[in-house]
């Protein structure tokens, strides 16, 4: 079985930190370096039940999209469930690696996979990454949606390709406007309106969006907006990260059993209709 530090360095060859945003916190977040590793659960959050899943597997390595310290910590102690967390992986000898920003840069990365589960055919990026001479990598992708279909076509498209959560997919737009060029970008995308209008595309998929940039663009330009769960526009790169590992093990013979966590941390957990009307 290859060491911790072995596996973390493939990791890294596909997601180099240097991609990440300077505020982000990627890489290893606990895990002796020098330890076997012989099974890899992949998960969105590093929330309890991902790391309970991780231990009633035998998992040795968590590899997490978002980030467990953020914004940064003075104690690790259990008293807090972010301590908890940490408490329960190092007890039972599993390791934490993140690849947030690094992997939303990626080429293919979080925006890629996200494309591909609701059937876009990917064009480039939507925000180019500057010191990428081949033009690939960047923050979300624009793609092309063959055969074009109407707006609420697509929706339901998004919804059946996209893990099911409470909230569902919301919608801006006419429901019959022929949807052909999108532009996507997994996880909170409302900070790029202004490079999607720019874009020139008929809709955009992304999550987080808040009431008053949505508002604000939908005046602003023809485009629909698609809104889906974060944690649902995200959940499509663990297979494609599982993916990368895969192939890293193969050229270097190791013997490593991975899986792809399938349980639904996003928050909102039910969603009650409205009857009311004005």
């Amino acid at each position: 079985m290859p060491k911790l530090s072995d596996v973390i360095t493939a990791l890294e060859e596909v997601y180099p930190p240097q991609w990440a945003e300077a505020w982000d916190a990627v890489g290893l977040v606990c895990g002796d370096p020098q330890a076997e590793v012989g099974r890899v659960l992949f998960a969105v959050d590093p929330v309890q039940t991902v790391v309970d899943e991780a231990v009633e597997w035998g998992a040795d390595l968590v590899v997490t999209h978002h980030p467990l310290y953020l914004r940064g910590t003075t104690s690790v102690a259990a008293t807090t469930f972010k301590g908890r967390v940490v408490h329960t992986l190092i007890s039972n000898g599993i390791a934490l690696h993140v690849a947030h920003t690094n992997a939303d840069h990626a080429d293919p990365g979080v925006s890629d996979a996200l494309a591909e589960a609701v059937g876009l055919r990917v064009t480039g990026p939507l925000v180019p990454d500057p010191t990428d001479p081949l033009g690939r990598r960047g923050t979300g992708r624009i793609g092309l949606l063959e055969p074009p279909l109407p707006l609420s076509a697509f929706a339901a498209q998004v919804a059946e390709g996209l893990p099911a959560t409470a909230t569902g997919v919301r919608v801006s737009g006419d429901p019959d406007r022929l949807v052909s060029r999108v532009a996507v970008c997994g996880g909170s995308g409302d900070s790029f309106l202004a490079e999607v209008r720019a874009a020139g595309v008929d809709a955009y998929l992304t999550a987080d969006l808040r009431h008053h940039p949505a508002s604000e663009a939908a005046e602003a330009a023809p485009v629909a907006l698609v809104d889906a769960a974060h944690w649902a526009t995200e959940w499509p790169w663990l297979a494609l990260a599982e993916r990368a590992l895969h192939t890293a093990a193969d050229q270097r013979g190791w013997a490593v059993e991975t899986k792809v966590s399938h349980r639904v941390t996003d928050p909102w957990t039910a969603h009650a209709p409205m009857s009311f009307t004005a």
